[in-house]
């Protein structure tokens, strides 16, 4: 008897462990890798039968079985496969139905992957191929070429970033094509004659010129470079040929420039529906020629070249060798406590120019009560370049220490001339929302969302369309910008900036670090960013703005990250 029950007991246990070992098991069948396989083998499945790939439904079942995944282990790695493959089958679907709906829920779908799992392998083809889909399907060029951007910017390491290059350069092409179909409309006579050229205006040292045609309205323009002739005691000329423009009087006569790089600029009227402008060169070592909008008018940035001339050794002298530059600290016995920054840090930044936006007959952003942004942040400028002489010990340049309308062109001319190795624009913040706020720091770059376009087309005065005639300008300018010093220059400012409010006020936002193509940034020889210190719009941060202590906090925290940027690069060094 004893033995029966025995048995029996040893049934029962053995049934228990059974059971339990099915519900292990079972859990491990319908884990995420688990469901992740029977995904996919739907997926092949239907990729390989035409007859199921007809049939709508069939391409939405393996659709709720990869979100069956994201919804119940949105953490693990299968969540980020998941989402690729939905949005994939998506986009294969729209080549089916052909319902505008399927690309854009593949477009939600890879953006989920980028901003949940930015850390992913997948994240980098996830954004190349929203690019794709605005390219291929949607045939959004200027957009593609922004989504294809991201991947350049946010990717360094990533595997698609030679293919997001490779699309970046095809589209400047496409792109450029197309604003010279646009340009050839806009730029033929219209009923009052040819268009006029206005104004001819220059700024320049014995390293660096920049020359600006101001015209009444936009032109088709080529420009080449002619070789010196000896025997016609001729130099070296730069021209442009206007398409559709004429010369006024005040245009029509030489202007002499005599700066060691260019000798004159002279605009004639070439042939009845053409003007010639000829700068006539001294010694440059590189140019470079682009337009912008509202008013259009045609910039043209003249540098010496770099190489230095061989100098005749002197006897009496000893020739000193070069010392190999310094990284990091220098140690000595006794600290120097005299010394700044810059000197401590082998004087990698010697000169920073700070420029007040706005000013004079522009006042940015104006409210009732006489609040001007030109006056805010000229209180701003003159506070950070106090700081920055205290406590960095550059020297500090200010575009303008008055209320003075300067152009945009102008202030990136002052930069460049004064030979700066950083660039800082300073500005305040608008918006249509009263309830939007925060702080901001810019790079140029293009547009990487709607608002930057907004934010950028109203400091630079113009309209959000002619931001996007700026693709092929920017593609080609990009190649001699501080592109990613500038970057690091605005992640810098924006944490110690945001780290310094934070401080002394509640509810202090950060709007992050953004792209955006900025009139003032273009032609930039240094790294150079503009920075927008809150919104005067809202009722919050407009009390903060008029405040002298908000100023210093602002001024503070720009310092700070100029100062976290500074010693970065040298630590890079």
């Amino acid at each position: 008897m004893k033995t029966k029950i025995n048995y029996i007991l040893i049934l029962i246990l053995a049934a228990i462990f059974s059971a339990g070992g099915a519900e292990v098991s079972g859990k491990t069948s319908k884990g995420p890798a688990a469901l992740l396989k029977k995904a996919d083998q739907c997926r092949m499945s239907l990729y390989r039968s035409a007859k199921m790939k007809k049939y709508r439904h069939n391409w939405l079942a393996c659709i709720r079985r990869y979100k069956k995944i994201s919804a119940r282990y949105p953490k693990s790695d299968q969540a980020a496969w998941a989402l690729y493959h939905s949005a994939r089958i998506y986009t294969s679907l729209y080549s089916y139905a052909r319902r505008s709906g399927d690309l854009d829920e593949a477009i939600g779908l890879y953006k989920r992957v980028v901003d949940k799992y930015k850390n992913h392998r997948l994240a980098d083809d996830a954004q190349y191929r929203i690019g794709e889909i605005y390219y291929k399907h949607k045939k959004d060029l200027p957009q593609a070429y922004v989504e294809f951007l991201k991947v350049d910017i946010r990717f360094t390491s990533g595997d698609m970033r030679p293919k997001a290059r490779k699309m970046l350069d095809k589209l400047a092409v496409t792109l450029g094509k197309r604003d010279e179909k646009k340009t050839i409309k806009k730029s033929g006579p219209s009923k009052s004659g040819a268009i006029a050229v206005k104004d001819i205006r220059h700024w320049s040292t014995p390293n660096y010129t920049r020359v600006v045609f101001d015209l009444e309205n936009p032109v088709k323009y080529k420009h080449h470079l002619l070789k010196a002739d000896p025997g016609s005691k001729k130099p070296r000329r730069l021209y442009l040929d206007l398409d559709g423009a004429r010369v006024t009087p005040g245009t029509e006569r030489q202007i002499a420039i005599k700066d060691g790089l260019l000798k004159r600029a002279r605009a004639a009227q070439y042939t009845k529906d053409a003007v010639r402008v000829v700068l006539d060169m001294e010694s440059i070592g590189g140019y470079k020629v682009f337009h912008l909008h509202d008013p259009f008018r045609i910039v043209v940035d003249v540098r010496r070249n770099d190489k230095p001339k061989p100098r005749a050794e002197k006897k009496s002298k000893p020739v000193l060798k070069k010392r190999p530059v310094r990284k990091g600290f220098r140690k000595a016995e006794v600290p120097d406590r005299t010394a700044s920054l810059a000197k401590q840090l082998g004087l990698n930044v010697r000169r920073i120019v700070i420029d007040p936006g706005h000013g004079g007959k522009d006042p940015g952003c104006n409210l009732r009560g006489g609040i001007k942004e030109k006056n805010i942040v000229l209180s701003i400028a003159r506070l950070l370049a106090k700081k920055i002489k205290k406590k960095i010990g550059c020297e500090v340049v200010l575009t303008r220490n008055k209320d003075i309308f300067i152009s945009l062109e102008q202030r990136t001319a002052i930069a460049n001339m004064k030979k700066a190795d950083l660039f800082v624009s300073l500005h305040i913040n608008a918006h249509k929302n009263r309830n939007i706020r925060g702080l901001e720091t810019y790079f140029l770059n293009m547009a990487t969302d709607e608002r930057a376009v907004m934010v950028a087309a109203r400091e630079n005065a113009t309209s959000e369309k002619n931001i996007s005639d700026l693709q092929t300008i920017l593609n080609d300018l990009m190649l001699n910008t501080k592109i990613h010093e500038s970057s690091r220059l605005a992640h810098e400012v924006q944490k110690g900036m945001v780290s310094r409010i934070k401080k002394s006020y509640k509810r202090a936002k950060s709007l992050g670090v953004k792209q955006a193509p900025f009139y003032v940034l273009i032609g930039a020889q240094m790294p150079a960013i503009l920075v927008e210190t809150g919104f005067l719009t809202n009722p919050t941060e407009k009390k903060r703005l008029m405040s002298k202590k908000y100023q210093e906090n602002v001024a503070e925290g720009i310092c700070s990250g100029i100062r976290a940027y500074i010693k970065s690069i040298d630590q890079a060094g």
